[in-house]
């Protein structure tokens, strides 16, 4: 028998989307909510003028049906903007408890530290005073554009470039939140770094 997904659950909060579909008006506007530099901007969109060009690849051994992008939201984030773990919706804790990330508990565990991504948007990310006495930057990719754009601008998208593939140009057109982690060079990172990422709105 099918057993019913146990981590299917969704949470009830207030959330803001641009509805679905996807276009460069639609990127931009994405950009400007999120208070980004012009350089993201521009980077987001030479992606996605690419990602027009490309076709979906099928890697995988496996069968579905064809993906239909403009029925996607690339969009969702709670309505309240928090600064620390502790301003975050109980309901949201609530969530990240029953998936077993308890995140009140893990400011207190020692030897890992975690970034918590609900929807588009970081909520919270633990251990960071301490890392920082390493040099290490452990944050959401919100913070990094306003402490750290420096390094933003200097290594974005030198891993993987957006022309890479039909993929990574599709996310480098329309990420939104994430964690960021910069270690300098020599440095032994103290602790364990983990993202944890829930997609709670429907159709993101």
């Amino acid at each position: 028998s099918r057993e019913e997904y146990r981590y299917g659950f969704t949470t009830d909060v207030k959330t803001v989307d641009f509805g679905a579909g996807i276009d460069a008006d639609r990127i931009a506007k994405i950009s400007a909510h999120r208070g980004e530099p012009d350089f993201i901007r521009d980077f987001r969109l030479k992606a996605y003028k690419h990602w027009l060009k490309m076709r979906e690849p099928h890697w995988a051994s496996i069968d579905y049906q064809p993906l239909n992008y403009e029925t996607i939201k690339y969009y969702a984030a709670p309505q309240k903007k928090y600064q620390s773990i502790d301003e975050v919706d109980p309901e949201i804790l609530d969530t990240f408890d029953r998936l077993g990330v308890p995140l009140q508990e893990q400011k207190r565990v020692l030897g890992v530290a975690v970034d918590a991504v609900f929807d588009s948007v970081s909520v919270g990310t633990t251990h960071q005073a301490e890392l920082a006495k390493y040099g290490v930057v452990f944050c959401s990719f919100t913070e990094a554009l306003e402490k750290h754009a420096d390094l933003i601008r200097k290594y974005l998208g030198s891993v993987v470039p957006y022309k890479d593939n039909f993929f990574a140009a599709l996310n480098s057109a329309t990420f939104t939140d994430g964690s960021f982690v910069y270690i300098p060079e020599g440095v032994h990172c103290p602790l364990d770094l983990s993202t944890y990422f829930r997609i709670n709105a429907k159709d993101t």
